[in-house]
């Protein structure tokens, strides 16, 4: 909105040039979002706790959590408004890339929403049920990958609509068929949704990993845009994709806002309705900018956590099928999952996890910048 207002003044007023460079504007949208939510945080806080949206326990989860229970959730509304709303303010909104990564925020966000509210509100132990829920979230992951078949983001003769690039081979794409180019983009989207989804067990955790990947993949999305930078680093260049800096900056913003009321012990909790939203923003960021395996990079310590969980219910179905229930029960791979769990279960403190776990979020993240030098 300030972008379509302020820049064409430029040609009148230099200092008004600022709004032509998407640096500015993503250091506008990271400190705008940072202050929104440090605005919006209380009010919301503070109405969650009046309407006693608190958070549930599980019985079997770790003993030092039962104190949490009644802890405001569904606070990822702060999420979603520091984000979205810096966004407006300082992209360019005719740039496709950032309709489509806002759009799939809302829509996660959204379905994490009636998540919460059918789970907290209503009293609905189970919340949405999982098959509607994955029903939400594979129909927007078929819409998008269709509509980058039929509408592709990269220039005709740069990369193929139906690829995706590899991070170790610069000169190699994957190319997949259209139908099963809209299958990788609906896993993708689940996954990533799903993933962050399940690493928001401790204070803090799935917030702090989610400023570091969002910090990252605007340094990815900001060189992406450039041509000068993709001649020097052989990277595809994507015209417009740089404007993806600035949603990728408020969601930074916005997370590290919700941090302050987030951290250990947490005054609120993000809920389906900030994982959700979170995880769907990342997968579609990395889809439009054709890193989807980048991904895995970056967010290593998501992925560890979703692997950890498939991993625990996989074996223990399959010895409760072939050798008894008593048996998968004292046979687990993880002394509980997710990962973070785990480790709680062998002594470590919450704010330990945490932490070291930050230090993993960090190391992935420069793991992902390193394939920038390779050739």
């Amino acid at each position: 909105m300030l972008y379509h207002l302020l820049a064409p003044l430029g040609k009148q007023h230099l200092i008004f040039n600022l709004f032509n460079y998407i640096s500015f504007r993503a250091g506008a949208a990271t400190v705008t979002a940072l202050l929104l939510a440090f605005m919006v945080g209380p009010g919301i806080i503070r109405r969650l706790r009046e309407r006693k949206v608190g958070q549930v326990i599980r019985a079997e989860g770790p003993a030092s959590h039962q104190g949490k229970r009644g802890t405001p959730t569904m606070g990822g509304v702060i999420i979603l408004i520091a984000t979205i709303v810096p966004t407006l303010l300082w992209a360019q909104l005719t740039n496709r890339f950032v309709i489509v990564a806002m759009l799939a925020t809302l829509w996660m966000g959204a379905i994490g929403f009636l998540d919460d509210y059918l789970k907290i509100v209503q009293g609905k132990s189970r919340g949405l049920v999982a098959r509607w829920k994955l029903v939400g979230q594979c129909t927007f992951g078929i819409a998008l990958g269709l509509y980058l078949i039929y509408f592709p983001v990269a220039p005709v003769g740069e990369i193929p609509a139906t690829a995706t690039t590899l991070p170790f081979f610069k000169y190699l794409v994957v190319n997949f068929a259209p139908w099963l180019f809209v299958v990788f983009v609906t896993m993708v989207i689940t996954g990533s949704s799903n993933a962050v989804n399940l690493t928001d067990g401790l204070d803090g955790l799935a917030t702090g990993l989610t400023t570091i990947a969002a910090g990252t993949f605007a340094f990815f999305a900001y060189l992406i845009g450039r041509s000068d930078a993709t001649q020097y680093l052989y990277l595809f260049h994507l015209p417009g994709a740089g404007e993806l800096t600035i949603f990728c900056g408020a969601l930074m913003g916005a997370s590290l806002g919700f941090l302050w009321f987030n951290a250990h012990p947490a005054e609120v909790f993000m809920g389906d309705t900030g994982s959700l939203a979170i995880g769907g923003a990342i997968g579609t960021v990395a889809i439009l900018l054709k890193a989807e395996f980048l991904l895995l990079l970056i967010g290593g310590v998501f992925v560890a956590e979703a692997v950890s969980v498939m991993l625990q219910t996989g074996v223990y179905r399959y010895f409760k099928r072939t050798r008894g229930k008593e048996y998968a029960d004292g046979h687990r791979v993880f002394r509980m999952a997710p990962l973070h769990h785990h480790f709680e279960k062998m002594g470590w403190a919450e704010a330990t996890v945490v932490t070291r776990f930050y230090i993993l979020g960090i190391l992935c993240a420069l793991i992902g910048l390193a394939t920038l030098k390779l050739r």
